[in-house]
């Protein structure tokens, strides 16, 4: 069912939520395919999930987009998953069906892609850290192992956080977690990925200043008009690189669209796009 003009409606849901750039992202490509839907920010609490996703299918929306904090906990509320959410117990994307709710995860698709192809960085025999443990960290370490990393550490303040992810991906590479202030992290690596909700809140965790050096790259998944805490900190150790999640933005939502629509849009001129405007 579409909305009384004839437009099929989607939208992203989190909490906070308007920072979001995913509907300037979802009309640009709308625009580009000729599709006819609106998107919307729609910020809800923990408290009042449930009800909100239920209340947006019922009046006609046909996907959703989630985000933080909501990742793991839609999935109970899935009637079938894909096996990346499966896999990582986390969902980033809803679509809706004949009274079906169908979850998937496009976080680790698109931070490859990002990485990968537009970035060009390589990922196989290298040393990855990722800070933080919540649903972001889950929906991308699987790709990333499938990469064949050297080794792939997980940091978190609380480092059970960070052992059940380890223990869900134990068998797929190798994985280990450790908390912020491990000796484990006494050494450089390749790359950084920052999966902490910090930047949304405009603080600094202790991130480990040993991690990164002059060959290190430093990759953001969060965003904004500003550099990050993370992205500035991380110019400040002389990292390689210090990287905003645009790109990984744009591409997983890219994936979320061909979802939806069944059609993959061109994300080098939305990323273009968006790095003007942003």
């Amino acid at each position: 069912m579409s909305t009384p003009n004839g437009v099929d409606r989607y939208g992203v849901m989190g909490y906070p939520v308007s920072h979001s750039r995913s509907p300037v992202i979802h009309r640009l490509f709308a625009l580009q395919t000729g599709q006819r839907m609106q998107y919307e920010l729609l910020q809800v609490s923990p408290d009042h999930l449930e009800d909100a996703i239920r209340q947006f299918e019922r009046t006609g929306g046909r996907g959703l987009n989630i985000t933080v904090p909501h990742k793991q906990a839609v999935i109970p509320l899935c009637s079938s998953l894909s096996d990346r959410a499966r896999t990582a117990a986390a969902a980033n994307t809803l679509t809706f069906d004949n009274g079906e709710i169908r979850g998937d995860n496009t976080d680790g698709i698109g931070l490859l892609r990002d990485l990968a192809v537009n970035l060009g960085i390589e990922l196989q025999q290298r040393s990855i850290l990722i800070l933080g443990a919540g649903g972001a960290t889950r929906g991308i370490v699987g790709p990333l192992l499938e990469m064949q990393p050297k080794r792939l550490l997980i940091a978190n303040r609380s480092i059970e956080r960070a052992e059940e992810i380890v223990e869900r991906f134990a068998e797929d590479g190798p994985v280990f977690a450790c908390s912020f202030n491990d000796g484990q992290l006494g050494e450089s690596f390749d790359l950084v990925i920052n999966a902490t909700s910090a930047g949304f809140k405009g603080e600094r965790p202790p991130y480990p200043v040993d991690a990164v050096s002059s060959k290190t790259v430093c990759y953001d998944l969060s965003y904004g008009l500003n550099p990050t805490p993370f992205s500035v900190w991380a110019r400040e150790q002389g990292a390689a690189n210090s990287i905003m999640g645009w790109g990984m933005l744009v591409e997983q939502a890219a994936e979320s669209f061909n979802i939806w629509r069944g059609i993959r849009p061109d994300t080098a001129a939305v990323l273009k796009q968006i790095s003007v405007t942003a």
